[in-house]
């Protein structure tokens, strides 16, 4: 299976709306613990969903597999992608690099990503989770982890300027814990967690969860474990020629979130963004060309 190809996830999602009840019932258990949830016999998965054998097949089928064999075998694959280390995904573009200039090459990956992941995104679920990210009734956290924690900052910087109540946790950090002293219900976390996923952010999660708080998670084509408690879940794309994976698409979503957001509540943003300009002005940070 080629990384880019449509996950088996996202083969359900696109096909929800063909199954019948039974088949819906049937995908919406395998989505639940995805994608474990495939990976034992026939019959257990059929059990487990409260369904017929005939029904997992039928459904197998509807996806574009030819059986339950094939439709494991891609499930496999997938969790191989998923455990990937830097030095293995070098080496599967290595096999087949393509013909071209690496800025070519590249940016065609990137471009078919964005596509492709703005092609799976309800555009509804995403003004509701910009609705929440921007209400300043509620505290908002945003956690990272290891590499993610760059679009945690990112976002992190521009929700100081555009609201008040903004919290950047380190998951990485052994002090996380501390921040979830003062989470009440209704408080939302904005979370990012790609493939090797972190423990640390999902008992964080975990945590939250219990508190009440609501969760938006911006994770990967498989899906971050995060995504059983997130209240929105946004897949990006994340499969270059390189040994790293990209977070362009990602980025993409978080700058379209921003703007939102000021947009939201504009005369506060204009406010506290005239406020902290004039605390620019006093410090000299910024040279000032008039």
């Amino acid at each position: 299976m080629s990384e880019n190809q449509p996950t088996i996830s996202d083969r359900i999602q696109r096909e929800l709306d063909r199954l019948t009840r039974a088949e819906r019932q049937l995908a919406h258990s395998i989505l639940e613990n995805y994608p474990a949830s495939g990976l034992g016999p026939l019959a257990t998965l059929a059990k487990d969903a409260n369904v017929s054998a005939p029904t997992v097949a039928r459904m197998v089928q509807k996806l574009g597999f030819k059986g339950y064999p094939e439709f494991q075998t891609e499930l496999r694959e997938e969790l191989k992608s998923k455990a990937k280390n830097p030095i293995a995904k070098h080496d599967t573009w290595a096999e087949g690099a393509p013909s071209g200039h690496v800025l070519n090459r590249f940016t065609d990956a990137v471009i078919d990503n964005i596509r492709h992941t703005l092609g799976q995104i309800d555009p509804d679920d995403f003004d509701a989770a910009c609705a929440l990210i921007g209400d300043p009734e509620r505290a908002l956290y945003i956690v990272g982890g290891r590499i993610t924690h760059t679009m945690a900052e990112y976002l992190f910087l521009h929700a100081q300027v555009i609201r008040a109540s903004v919290t950047h946790i380190q998951s990485t950090s052994n002090a996380w814990p501390h921040y979830l002293l003062d989470v009440s219900e209704g408080d939302v976390f904005v979370i990012f967690d790609n493939r090797r996923y972190e423990n640390n952010t999902l008992k964080l999660a975990e945590m939250a969860h219990a508190k009440g708080a609501k969760i938006i998670l911006f994770t990967d084509q498989w899906r971050s474990p995060v995504h059983h408690l997130a209240d929105f879940c946004f897949s990006s794309r994340i499969v270059v020629p390189s040994a790293w994976d990209s977070a362009a698409t990602t980025l993409l979503l978080v700058e379209t979130l921003i703007s939102a957001i000021q947009d939201q509540n504009w005369a506060q943003t204009k406010d506290r963004t005239e406020r902290l300009e004039d605390m620019f002005d006093q410090t000299k940070l910024f040279r000032k060309f008039t």
